[in-house]
């Protein structure tokens, strides 16, 4: 279930008869009687009360998500090792319809027999290279993300090379709701770490001040991890030299300093959340984006890897946004066809 769900606004009708002009609160409050009054702030303890159950049912729904994730990881750790090359699927795994099968079926016999016979001539010829796994299966992924290529470097590439696997593991029972990020990398020539980890900590439960903003389950803050570079080979950061002239003796010398470089590494070393909320601007929007990006690698990526390697669920997600546009551009229409339905009632010898 979508943690981040949204709920439409609805807008209150005006009690004044002016349609279309939304009324704040106070003002709509301070329109009623006294005792009409009184028995909407019972109504308002009852949708207060309502938000705490839901805060509970939220709860209920991460430990569900915690119980389902036993199930399906042993699917998750046979996908590693298929795509790592640790084990070779069987002929009965492999068996999947494609669209060259159905040619196949529609070709004549005789056909298929002079091809299979070519076939065998260019195995022959040209021996069929077997790579182990499905190389570079993460890099691209995130390579064919546009949310998460944006953040790959040209540099970022020959690390991601060695990506094993992605793994999402929730917070324990009784523990603060939260979920971790686990990037899990064979041994390299970059960092000695084995595994590079994100916890996105998450709040389910309805603001004192303003309960009735409650939408569910929100991440509030996240926290990455130290890298433990090679020497040299840290590329979230790079050296620039600089020429400085001294303005007395007149001599040149050159300073180097390091400066901070796009990285996709510098996912792990995120903006943090102000304890009283205080942010600039660009940190809340850097915040807001780490959020969205730790939830799309929950909902979506992980758990269907396969179908962002082969395109199909980028096909599925384009569908959808372009689904979306349509039915903005037909609102726009219809609110351009009132117009002109406007103008054709009016009087042109008015």
């Amino acid at each position: 279930m979508d943690a981040n769900k949204g709920k439409g606004d609805q807008a209150m009708p005006n009690p004044g008869g002016q349609m279309g002009k939304p009324v704040g609160f106070p003002f709509m409050e301070s329109m009623l009687p006294k005792a009409v009054k009184r028995r909407v702030h019972a109504l308002k303890r009852l949708q207060e009360q309502c938000a705490h159950i839901e805060a509970k049912f939220y709860e209920e729904v991460h430990e569900l998500e915690r119980k389902y994730a036993t199930l399906y990881q042993p699917l998750f750790d046979k996908r590693r090792e298929i795509v790592t090359g640790a084990i070779e699927p069987t002929d009965e795994e492999c068996e999947w319809p494609t669209d060259e099968d159905d040619e196949e079926e529609e070709l004549a016999e005789e056909v298929k027999e002079k091809a299979t016979i070519e076939d065998a001539k260019k195995e022959e010829a040209t021996p069929e290279e077997n790579p182990k796994g499905i190389p570079d299966f993460w890099l691209t992924i995130f390579k064919s993300v546009d949310m998460l290529s944006d953040m790959v470097q040209e540099h970022d590439e020959p690390i991601l090379k060695h990506l094993r696997d992605i793994q999402v593991k929730f917070s324990e029972p009784g523990q603060p709701m939260s979920f971790t990020l686990e990037f899990h990398f064979e041994p390299n020539g970059y960092f000695n770490n084995a595994v590079l980890t994100k916890v996105y900590k998450m709040k389910s439960e309805p603001e004192a001040s303003d309960p009735f903003s409650f939408e569910g389950p929100e991440i509030i803050d996240c926290e990455g991890c130290q890298i433990d570079w090679h020497k040299g080979k840290d590329v979230t950061v790079k050296i620039i030299k600089k020429k400085q002239k001294h303005k007395g003796r007149g001599t040149v010398r050159t300073v180097t300093k390091q400066v901070p470089n796009d990285s996709f590494f510098n996912f792990f070393n995120p903006v943090k959340a102000s304890p009283d909320g205080e942010m600039d601007e660009d940190s809340e929007f850097n915040l807001a984006t780490d959020f969205e990006i730790g939830h799309f690698f929950r909902e979506r990526i992980v758990p269907r890897a396969v179908l962002y390697f082969t395109g199909e669920a980028l096909e599925d997600d384009e569908s959808f946004e372009e689904e979306e546009l349509e039915e903005g551009d037909e609102e726009e229409q219809d609110e351009e066809g009132d117009e002109d339905d406007e103008e054709g009632d009016t009087d042109p010898k008015a």
